[in-house]
């Protein structure tokens, strides 16, 4: 799906920054072409202050995902989430960082939370990064407590898992 989206814009690489940042953030694109979180809008200027782009190419890629029937549902349901990585351990939560042996395999959110709640670990989320957004895409866990070198020895034991690393 993301190819798809990218196509579109193959031509227009300064689009394709606005667009990357968009989804990445979750931001929608409303029926004005105001670049929005929720109700909140979002200047164009700042947006294209972030991506080092002209904030006419904002304004002429929000107009771009109007006009497409695909771009347009997409950007208007996406949304963001509250990720509490960074705020886990001021939460008392623990967090752990998978790094996967080949982010396209199948199972490896299943094989990583079967041994976490093995051990009676509930998990408070879980955010897989998207393979076609980073060149290393992480899972990351938050449970409601730190786990031990135990857990993380069953996970580095995973086909499927490259890596660990704990907070």
């Amino acid at each position: 799906m993301w190819s798809t989206i990218m196509q579109k814009f193959e031509k227009h690489p300064a689009q394709q920054k606005v667009i990357r940042l968009l989804f990445e953030r979750g931001f929608q694109v409303n029926e004005e072409g105001k670049v929005t979180s929720g109700k909140i809008e979002i200047p164009h200027t700042q947006l294209a202050r972030e991506v080092g782009v002209d904030r006419r190419v904002v304004d002429s890629t929000t107009e771009a995902i109007l006009e497409d029937p695909l771009l347009k549902s997409i950007f208007q349901k996406v949304q963001s989430i509250p990720f509490l990585r960074d705020v886990a351990p001021s939460l008392g939560l623990g967090v752990i960082i998978i790094i996967p042996d080949d982010a396209a395999h199948a199972g490896i959110i299943a094989d990583v939370t079967g041994v976490i709640s093995n051990h009676g670990v509930s998990i408070r989320q879980a955010v897989s990064d998207d393979p076609y957004f980073t060149n290393e895409p992480r899972l990351t866990i938050v449970t409601d407590s730190k786990v031990s070198g135990e857990v993380v020895e069953e996970l580095l034991k995973l086909k499927s898992v490259k890596g660990v690393s704990v907070s």
